[in-house]
């Protein structure tokens, strides 16, 4: 839900995203880890994005 979360701040910043699992882990579990990926053009976008926070 929190890499959810990410991917539509994200969006809302008009940054495309793609969440991918982070390990191996079974993605039904409470505390998986997630990536948030922006594309490499977007990268300066998405860190824009985040000092704003």
């Amino acid at each position: 839900m929190l890499a959810e979360m990410w991917k539509e701040f994200f969006e809302g910043e008009g940054i495309p995203t793609h969440i991918t699992p982070a390990s191996d882990e079974p993605r039904d579990r409470e505390l998986a880890a997630y990536r948030i990926l922006v594309p490499e053009d977007k990268e300066h976008v998405a860190e824009e994005a985040l000092r704003k926070l």
